[in-house]
């Protein structure tokens, strides 16, 4: 298994491209995969995740762990990630800036929540035995936006800049996130970038979005597309700023042929080449 990870360009691993994704030599290839799918005891896709993690870094995403809820973390759900985390031994551990558990009861989506002290205080502790559990640093995503919240009293960069501090956590920069956030809620993409610490960012997601089928000028984080030209502009210029980072191309739904993809990581790859 692999322990390290050079800040090359990677892909969401898919159950139908396992062994495309095993035989694949790119160079700085390394692949993520939601963990909830692979927390079992054994089977064939845990078998052939092992499989690939002998070629190729993995990282985990959690989409799951609802840190921003106003309970601490699920503490078996912590033990069977941490029993996975032992057996793959990814480069990365991440998961999202938001909430989905509520009283016992998962929700299917990632849910927002007012950026105050109180909420801050909150998560941090939720990061802080995450990573206790885990024994290993973790990256928050900074999340996607679709309506107005009232009672913020940090702005994003500083909410994430604190817990960072904090905590010792990392971020997962998802850039597609930035973009349609800011296109959503009218702010200014490269500004929020611009403000963003370099130290803080341990892992980038580039990812398509698409535009609400209900006819509302709203962007949605639909995984189902091409990364926008616009969001790799400002891949682009992130980079130049801060240096290569680890690179993910997301695809979650209308997924092409392993090929497709591999080009669309090879953009990446070659724009983080230039600059190492």
């Amino acid at each position: 298994m692999h322990t390290s990870l050079s800040p090359g360009a990677g892909l969401g691993l898919k159950a139908d491209h396992y062994q495309q994704a095993h035989d694949c030599n790119a160079r700085g290839l390394w692949f993520e995969v939601h963990p909830e799918n692979y927390m079992i005891d054994g089977g064939p896709r845990l078998a052939w995740l092992e499989l690939i993690g002998e070629r190729h870094p993995l990282s985990l995403h959690g989409v799951s762990l609802s840190l921003a809820a106003d309970t601490a973390p699920d503490a078996e759900h912590l033990k069977r990630l941490k029993a996975l985390i032992d057996r793959v031994k990814p480069v990365l551990v991440s998961e999202h800036l938001a909430w989905s558990a509520w009283r016992g009861r998962y929700h299917p989506d990632l849910l927002p929540f007012p950026r105050t002290e109180e909420a801050l205080q909150r998560i941090a502790d939720n990061i802080q035995r995450t990573q206790d559990s885990l024994g290993r640093r973790i990256a928050i995503e900074n999340p996607s936006h679709y309506l107005a919240l009232e009672g913020h009293t940090f702005g994003e960069v500083e909410f994430l800049s604190a817990l960072c501090q904090r905590t010792g956590c990392g971020v997962l920069l998802d850039i597609n996130n930035v973009f349609l956030s800011a296109h959503n809620m009218g702010y200014d993409a490269a500004a929020y970038l611009e403000a963003f610490p370099d130290t803080a960012i341990m892992e980038i997601h580039l990812a398509g979005h698409s535009l609400d089928p209900g006819g509302a000028n709203l962007l949605i984080d639909s995984h189902d597309a091409p990364v926008a030209e616009a969001v790799w502009s400002l891949y682009e210029h992130l980079i130049q700023r801060i240096g290569p980072r680890p690179t993910l191309i997301e695809r979650d739904d209308r997924i092409p042929p392993f090929a497709e993809l591999l080009k669309e990581r090879d953009r990446a790859q070659a724009l983080l080449e230039v600059l190492s």
